[in-house]
């Protein structure tokens, strides 16, 4: 199944729903709202949920391994893939458009990786660096994210910051996928996790709604504290259900080879069933 990235959590489906059985489920009957998607401990509540699910680490690792040289994350966050990547990459780049999570990557960077590491606050579809890249990498479900203008601008902008023969990945939930999930779900838990500031139970629970070729998925992360409170934070994003067929010319306008479609970070091909969509595109001479 999907799961976790800077785009989001994926849906819960029926199968996933039934490993969700814990003992902390509760109905907060008042909790206290934290209006927005990242509170005042934003940054760190993000990474202590998403730093949970490395599954897709060593596909990225070993395609880092397999290019030899130097690597650019876009939408790098709290450095969930990027400081891996650094473990085996003398030269790995990162930007962001959060402030607040680069400030906690830069504050999570082991010393010993401080001089392979470089990271930006810029927009993914606008940025403009001196450095070429080997391999330029979207993990965790944003590309979907992206609106039609944006997903086209980053990709020639992408294109630009590619060497010769370089590669560009990017990875999001199967479209196909999720267009036959039904229509909406109620919102039941998905886990658990301390909370980074104190150790008390966050609690996790989602929804979805589908609306035409747009899947908005729906969180809360309630925090439940000693004295009985519920101190919860909504977050939301939405995913656009583009087919793989739109990816496809949309690379190959902006000057990349027909990419190779796979399904899952093992490696296996994609198909209409596959949980996931990841995108491999090379850079024409």
């Amino acid at each position: 199944m999907p799961r976790v990235g800077a785009g989001g959590l994926e849906p819960p489906t029926p199968a996933s729903q039934t490993r969700c059985a814990t003992g902390l489920r509760y109905a907060p009957s008042r909790p206290s709202i934290t209006p927005g998607w990242l509170n005042r401990q934003g940054a760190a509540l993000y990474h202590a949920h998403h730093a949970r699910h490395p599954e897709d680490i060593p596909f990225w690792i070993e395609l880092a391994q397999k290019q030899a040289g130097a690597v650019l994350e876009l939408g790098c966050g709290t450095g969930r893939v990027l400081i891996p990547l650094a473990q085996v990459c003398p030269s790995t780049f990162g930007l962001d458009n959060d402030a607040d999570m680069l400030a906690f990557l830069r504050r999570s960077l082991p010393s010993t990786l401080r001089s392979r590491v470089n990271v930006w606050l810029a927009d993914l579809a606008a940025f403009h660096l001196e450095a070429r890249f080997s391999l330029i990498v979207l993990p965790c479900n944003t590309f979907s994210t992206l609106s039609k203008e944006k997903r086209q601008k980053m990709l020639v902008v992408v294109h630009r910051h590619l060497e010769a023969g370089g590669v560009f990945a990017a990875s999001m939930p199967n479209p196909e996928y999720l267009l036959r999930l039904p229509a909406t779900a109620e919102s039941e838990m998905e886990e658990i996790f301390p909370h980074p500031s104190d150790g008390e139970p966050v609690q996790v629970s989602s929804s979805w709604k589908r609306t035409g070729r747009t899947f908005s998925i729906y969180w809360n992360y309630d925090h439940l504290l000693p004295d009985g409170r519920v101190e919860r934070t909504p977050a939301q994003v939405r995913h656009l259900l583009e087919t793989p067929q739109t990816y496809i010319k949309e690379l190959s306008s902006a000057g990349f080879e027909k990419p190779l479609l796979l399904g899952d970070f093992d490696g296996s091909p994609y198909a209409s069933d596959s949980p996931y969509l990841i995108l491999l595109a090379t850079r024409q001479p």
